[in-house]
């Protein structure tokens, strides 16, 4: 009864956000986001795999090829302090409009100031809208992102994140080989997932308001409306029928386990979890400037974004729980309030860095 009832109010919940009103998918034909606005860039291709083109305020656009796709996906890349000595990198990832809309952290933070002096190069894949940055099984050509229409192999964004990007990126960049993972909302849980299953690969993972479930109804319920009714998939296509292994084998609480083994074997990333608890705090506010005075906007933030965030520290705790059984560490950051939106992911953004500067060594 109770399973029943949190997925009845996931749907309620995602299903008033996008009544309020999506942003509608920028077309990445050449041009990427960069801030506020499209900028082009030269396209990477089979035969040269990363191709980068600078930007006036010194940051790059890297173009870089996917096998598994068979596509290129743009990074928008900021470099480290010093680029004349090794760094870390930090992979710093959208979520849900996997940055093919204005949703994004170079438009929707202040990430460029925040890692202007610090030493660690900052790469945030732009593309793979409602994909889950998972690996689908089958093509979907319905899916509301170019990767669904440009190329007719299924999505592979856990390949891409955890092996082709930073395979391709630091052969071709001073780094000092040691990497972060972060992401917010949707990707806050496939982050966690990427992390299980490649041990080693990442000394630092970062969630901040994520449903880290996906194979309970509740989470299958957040994945159906968000990459099912949203993005426009079949998910039989992304993890297969549910229930079912797929979803059991994608679930960051189910496999927690796999942290356990890495824990043995001296693998395990350091691990930052954040979530608020839907109720309004700093950021609900007209002076906040991604409201701009907008009294619809600010109640779309603190009522919509605060049912949704609501939702995620459900889930979080239930993430929680299971690491105290397993005793993984971690550190979880339940704020006495916040909701959905830029604004804590920002805070989150400072809070964990110190956290990920030490496991970098940045």
């Amino acid at each position: 009864m109770r399973a029943a009832k949190n997925r009845h109010l996931v749907k309620k919940v995602v299903a008033a956000a996008m009544a309020v009103g999506v942003v509608p998918v920028i077309g990445m034909a050449g041009t990427a986001n960069a801030q506020d606005k499209n900028v082009p860039y030269t396209k990477a291709t089979e035969e040269n795999p990363v191709v980068e083109t600078p930007l006036e305020d010194g940051r790059l656009i890297v173009s870089v090829w996917s096998d598994s796709m068979e596509i290129e996906v743009p990074n928008i890349v900021q470099k480290p302090a010093d680029p004349n000595a090794a760094a870390p990198v930090s992979y710093l990832i959208n979520g849900a409009g996997g940055g093919e809309d204005s949703a994004t952290w170079q438009a929707q933070s202040d990430v460029k100031e925040f890692m202007s002096d610090k030493q660690a190069w900052t790469v945030t894949p732009i593309g793979g809208a409602f994909s889950y940055y998972t690996d689908w099984r089958k093509h979907d050509p319905n899916v509301q992102t170019r990767f669904a229409t440009e190329t007719d192999k299924p999505m592979a964004f856990e390949t891409y994140l955890a092996k082709e990007l930073p395979d391709a990126f630091e052969k071709q960049y001073n780094t000092n080989g040691r990497r972060a993972l972060s992401a917010i909302s949707m990707t806050a849980t496939s982050v966690l997932t990427i992390a299980e299953n490649h041990p080693g690969r990442f000394q630092f993972v970062g969630s901040y308001s994520g449903c880290a479930e996906t194979s309970t109804p509740a989470g299958h319920a957040f994945i159906e409306i968000v990459t099912g009714m949203r993005g426009g998939a079949n998910l039989d296509n992304m993890w297969g029928p549910y229930p079912g292994e797929g979803w059991v084998n994608n679930d960051p609480v189910a496999q927690a386990p796999k942290f356990v083994q890495q824990k043995k074997d001296g693998t395990l990333p350091a691990i930052y979890v954040s979530t608020g608890n839907g109720l309004p705090g700093p950021h609900e506010s007209l002076d906040n400037w991604r409201i701009r005075n907008n009294i619809p906007a600010l109640a779309n933030q603190a009522i919509v974004g605060g049912v949704i965030e609501a939702a995620t520290n459900y889930c979080t705790a239930n993430l929680g729980r299971r690491f105290n059984e397993l005793e993984i560490p971690a550190k979880f950051n339940f704020k006495p309030a916040g909701t959905h939106s830029w604004g804590y992911w920002q805070d989150d953004l400072h809070d964990s860095w110190p956290m990920l500067a030490e496991a970098v060594e940045a």
